[in-house]
């Protein structure tokens, strides 16, 4: 009897033993990921409600740029805030967002894209250029966040506000 035909299936079965650990923390991470990044989102929509500036521009990255519906680049998470802190005491002072994740996507162990939905309700008007989604007053957005892992801490190093236009009228004919 050859000892390494009969070896070959236990060591398979050891080798599986092995690697399966291995296998199930490379999975483990990206899950731990995903939920992280989930919760940033939620906290800066819990933020937006509290009227919290600070708190909502706190997972910029120092560099970070924004982009806001209107085309301004904010540079910085100092200025970041400081435009939130004027919006949030003028014509969002009494507004309330709801935000959905639509998309999100790993372009490797430590950047991400997540792409949101908001919805934002009770403000007192609009920046120029910018106008309600639909009859019912609602301001519908959709941002993209460009993140990046340092350690265990994810950080927005970009992000890009957008208004949804409304649907345009149907021609007559």
């Amino acid at each position: 009897m050859n000892p390494t035909s009969s070896s070959a299936p236990f060591l398979a079965v050891v080798l599986s033993f092995m690697l399966a650990p291995a296998v199930a923390r490379a999975d483990q991470p990206r899950g731990e990921d995903e939920a992280a990044l989930r919760q940033l989102v939620a906290a800066q929509a819990e933020a937006w409600n509290r009227h919290d500036a600070m708190a909502w521009s706190k997972d910029f990255a120092p560099d970070a740029d924004f982009v806001n519906i209107v085309g301004s680049v904010f540079q910085g998470r100092a200025e970041i805030e400081k435009r939130h802190a004027g919006i949030f005491a003028s014509i969002f002072k009494d507004s309330r967002t709801k935000v959905t994740v639509r998309r999100l996507a790993f372009l490797g162990p430590d950047v991400a894209i997540v792409d949101t939905d908001h919805e934002v309700t009770g403000h007192a008007g609009l920046p120029p250029g910018i106008q309600s989604s639909d009859e019912s007053g609602v301001l519908r957005t959709r941002m993209r966040y460009v993140l990046r892992k340092s350690g265990e801490k994810w950080q927005i190093v970009a992000a890009q506000n957008t208004d949804v236009k409304p649907a345009p009228k149907s021609p007559k004919k």
